[in-house]
């Protein structure tokens, strides 16, 4: 079967896994192939980006045949912003880890969510090190325990609260096993102008998925609260989708594609910044793991337009159109 632009979903698919059997990485590659074949994404447009760690790994697990960086540790987001800065075409996909992002690569984080750099960055989040024997990580709960039964006594880095917090415009959360969640929040990820940041929980099943790990898959399904059950609409075809009863939300993005926002048990705004850090602190406080699209902004400009980048990519440009003329240049140093 093809897909909007005749590619079939093996086009999508890479190499076979090396992470452990039943690790949840493994599962968000099965539904980021999935969101990006339906949402129709030419893979020589797509560049892949990663650090170091058990996540950084997944690149080679998808897409064969787009374009590929595995990054320096924590790195990535420089690797990022050059690349896309060179050519705004590419679609801009980064896979990083707690560790990769929340410990040696936190500052790069920052910056690249206040930049707002036009990219999916998707963190692969189980609490722990799983290249090195499942120490804690930064964003391993106060009080969940270590599978040779040491407690984290440290606070936690809470990736989708940071991000809201230092000015991101899409923040979403979500678990590895919620399948018809994440995908159509994969596909808002693609489509929306901006630094889009997706904190999925994704249990270790080797050093983090036994009793009192706040990142293990009973632990997530007994205490997984969704805001609402998303459902995505790409502008480019119809798509009939079967709603159940309740009332809708309809966020625009900028390119007219939507993200209709199915209520359930509470009436969450997604636009509200301040509620939407509210909600995910008021959920800690009560040991719950709330999923879902937590805010969006799609006001914000994303970097390229920011620095008034031409249309055309500078990887494109020839060398005289980088230069000014002899005449322009004489005008500019002639400007007092």
């Amino acid at each position: 079967m093809m897909n909007t632009i005749g590619l079939t979903r093996e086009i999508y698919k890479g190499l076979p896994t090396t992470l452990c059997a039943g690790c949840g990485h493994n599962s968000i590659t099965n539904h980021l192939i999935k969101a990006l074949y339906e949402y129709g994404v030419n893979p020589h447009k797509l560049a892949k980006m990663s650090g170091i760690g058990c996540s950084s790994k997944m690149p080679a697990y998808f897409v064969e045949r787009a374009h590929g960086f595995n990054g320096v540790h924590g790195r990535m987001p420089s690797a990022a912003t050059g690349a896309k800065l060179a050519n705004r075409e590419l679609m801009m996909l980064g896979i990083s880890g707690d560790g990769d992002t929340a410990s040696i690569g936190l500052g790069q984080y920052c910056h690249l969510i206040r930049r707002n750099l036009d990219m999916t960055y998707i963190i692969e989040n189980n609490g722990c090190y799983g290249l090195t024997k499942g120490q804690f990580s930064a964003t391993a709960d106060i009080g969940s325990v270590q599978k040779r039964g040491t407690v984290n006594e440290y606070e936690t880095i809470d990736v989708s609260a940071l991000a809201i917090d230092i000015g991101a415009t899409f923040v979403a959360r979500s678990f590895s096993g919620d399948g018809k969640q994440l995908v159509p929040i994969l596909q808002a990820a693609f489509s929306h102008r901006g630094t889009a940041v997706l904190d999925i929980i994704s249990p270790c099943v080797t050093f983090n998925d036994h009793v009192g790990s706040t990142k293990s898959y009973s632990w997530v399904k007994e205490h997984e609260i969704a805001l609402h059950t998303p459902d995505f609409i790409p502008a480019a075809r119809d798509i009939v989708v079967d709603y159940e009863p309740g009332t809708v939300q309809d966020v625009e993005f900028d390119d007219g594609s939507h993200v209709l926002l199915r209520k359930l048990s509470l009436d969450y705004d997604p636009t509200d910044r301040i509620g939407a850090l509210r909600t995910i602190m008021e959920s800690r406080e009560r040991g719950e793991l709330v999923t879902g699209l937590l805010y969006v902004n799609t006001q914000a400009h994303d970097l390229c337009e920011r620095e008034k980048l031409p249309a055309v990519p500078l990887a494109q440009l020839n060398e005289e159109d980088l230069r000014i003329s002899r005449e322009q240049w004489k005008k500019l140093m002639a400007t007092p």
